[in-house]
């Protein structure tokens, strides 16, 4: 289980989680019984992913899930011992599975268990301002400051040394030691995956959590969004400047510095020592390598090697594009 916050209504029975979301060729298998859904790297024996693009078919073939939503050109990348459950619209059918198993995801409104901290155990033990909120199931280590107007929702889990500033919303996130949220970020909100649809568009469930690790600094006004099928990452001894967006299922390495109003579709990967300069954009589902540096306004639409400067849109060898702009 990716999430410990959200609460997981299986085991069900493979047939039964199948018709409820209208498909019904899975005859052969009204015994089996599938635990959770996981991403084709965790999932295991007991679980269902999916598999939807031929970019990860390395990871298709080498699952260990019994069940993959797929389609009927991707099922032969599977391995033997993984069901194929095949459908025309393989995202729409794993959020309509993913209710399923956690129907609680798909909302997203305020958190009506908050209290005044002042009314809860960490009066005594946090430095805190005015109009500070707490909900249930949160945890806060030693020697945290939390600034006014901030609000931490249930479902959180604050380290030693942290300093959460003002005016913050934290929910479904996990906060290791010695990080710094500035203020007015909001950390671990659902991300931003819909299917368009002309009467009303149909979100995405988002199961997974924001992990931010120890010695990390967050930028004013920054907006971090949890997962959708896995975790939002962000690497240890990361700073993030000001008003940067990091969409779901994003992860950002270790020793990391990106400057403000970077933006981050969801499901990338960057390496260790990456630095980017200020309004670079990232791609979505990208893998950027180790020690990359990406100029200010560039636009990354392709992978980046290991070691490789880039600038401009789309984002090409440095020396490439200072030859191109003589």
């Amino acid at each position: 289980m990716i999430n410990p916050f959200f609460k997981n209504t299986g085991p069900f029975n493979i047939e039964k989680l199948l018709s409820k979301v209208d498909i019904k060729n899975i005859d052969d298998y009204k015994k089996d019984k599938i635990f959770d859904i996981k991403d084709l790297t965790t999932a295991t024996k007991k679980d269902l992913t999916f598999f939807h693009s031929k970019k990860y078919s390395s990871l298709a073939s080498k699952t260990n899930a019994s069940y993959c939503v797929t389609l009927e050109n991707l099922s032969h990348f599977l391995p033997k011992n993984c069901k194929k459950i095949i459908v025309s619209n393989v995202l729409l059918t794993m959020a309509n599975i993913t209710k399923e198993f956690y129907p609680k995801s798909i909302v997203d409104d305020f958190d009506d268990t908050a209290k005044d901290i002042s009314k809860t155990s960490f009066k005594k033990k946090v430095k805190y301002g005015k109009n500070v909120l707490v909900g249930k199931n949160v945890k806060i280590g030693k020697n945290c400051l939390i600034g006014h107007n901030t609000i931490i929702e249930k479902n959180v889990i604050i380290g030693s040394n942290c300093s959460i500033g003002s005016n913050v919303i934290v929910r479904n996130t996990i906060i290791n030691d010695n990080v710094s949220i500035l203020d007015g970020c909001v950390i671990g909100k659902k991300g931003f995956g819909f299917f368009p649809n002309k009467e009303r568009n149909i979100r995405y469930p988002h199961i997974g959590i924001v992990i931010i690790n120890q010695n990390c600094e967050i930028g004013c006004g920054s907006t971090i969004d949890r997962g959708s099928l896995s975790n939002t990452i962000i690497g240890k001894n990361t700073f993030l400047d000001n008003q940067i967006h990091i969409a779901h299922n994003n992860k950002i390495g270790d020793n990391c510095i990106i400057a403000g109003q970077v933006g981050f579709a969801g499901s990338s990967t960057l390496g260790n020592n990456v630095m980017i300069g200020g309004q670079a954009g990232v791609s979505g589902h990208l893998k950027v390598g180790n020690n990359v540096q990406i100029g200010g306004g560039s636009g990354v639409i392709n992978d980046i090697p290991d070691n490789t400067k880039v600038m401009g849109y789309p984002a090409k060898n440095l020396r490439e594009f200072i030859k191109d702009n003589r």
